[in-house]
Order: structure tokens, then sequence, then C-alpha cells
């Protein structure tokens, strides 16, 4: 691996499990729908977030190089500002972002990589990867109910295309 201190963190080559926070749902709709679900604006606003959680949409721009803008206000009136910046998509199985707050140089944004894969039946394997930038802020985001909230949104999407 190169050591070089003015290469810009690439994920792919620094991944590491005590890092990482992986979720897992299988989907009963085609990738297709589901992949559709995650990338087009009008959608992806009716169902993302946790349970109880409202998703305000500022600017949203889903391809490569774009950006969603959005504030999610949680049930006690807490408000979240957030940034993805979609790396890749490749219809209808991938999908690169990197997550953080709604500021540029966010030394807290993650890097999350979505796949998505058909099964024979007609449903999906959605599995979502999450990579922090170090294992505290991993283990922070844990303590904070991320893989709870994770599920929780997992759930709205299932429900959003009738597959719950």
């Amino acid at each position: 691996m190169d050591a070089d201190p003015h290469r810009t963190w690439d994920p792919r080559r620094t991944w590491a499990l005590d890092r990482e926070i992986v979720l897992c749902r299988v989907i009963a709709a085609p990738r297709e729908r589901v992949f559709e679900a995650w990338t087009d604006p009008a959608q992806i606003v009716q169902w993302f977030g946790p349970d109880g959680f409202v998703v305000e949409s500022l600017e949203c721009d889903i391809r490569p190089g774009g950006r969603w803008r959005f504030v999610f206000t949680g049930p006690d009136g807490t408000r979240y500002d957030n940034r993805m910046v979609f790396l890749r998509l490749e219809a209808p199985r991938l999908i690169e972002i990197e997550h953080g707050r709604d500021r540029d140089d966010d030394p807290t944004r993650f890097h999350v990589t979505l796949t998505f894969d058909a099964q024979s039946d007609g449903k999906t394997v959605l599995t979502l990867r999450q990579l922090h930038p170090t294992k505290e802020q991993r283990d922070a985001g844990i303590g904070f109910g991320a893989v709870e909230f994770g599920y929780q949104t997992l759930g709205k999407l299932a429900r959003h295309l009738g597959a719950a």
C-alpha cells in the first residue's frame, strides 16, 4: 500500500473491518425497482431515514459527482444536516456515496457502498457497507444507533416498495 501522505483518502485501498458497519436486507422486489427507489429524487425523500424522522430535501442531484443535501428532523425536533456525494452509480447493481454533514471537508464523512443482488425468486439482497475514517467514529455511530436506524431505513424502503 502506498504511504504517500499527500494522497487523498481512498476507502477501496484502506478498507478495515474495525471501521466498518454492514447492513443487509432481503427486499421482496426486483433489484431494478430497489435501485430506482435509491436514485429517483421523488422516491428517496418518501422513505429515506429512520422511523419518526422527516427528511427535508434541499438539493437532489443523483448522478456521479452529484449531491443530495438534506436535513433530518428527529421525533424530538433535533435537526441533522446531511450531504451525500454520489461517486459511482452502476444500474442496477451498485451505488457508491460519501455521506457526512452538509459542509465542505467534513472530517467525519464516511464511505458507503450499496450493492443490489438479484435472487432467482425476484427478490433483492441489498447490502449497505459504511466505512468510517476511524474506529472511534464507527463505534460512536454504533453507540448513537446507526445499526438500528439503518435497519429502520431499510424497513421503510421495503414498505415503500410494497415489499415488507
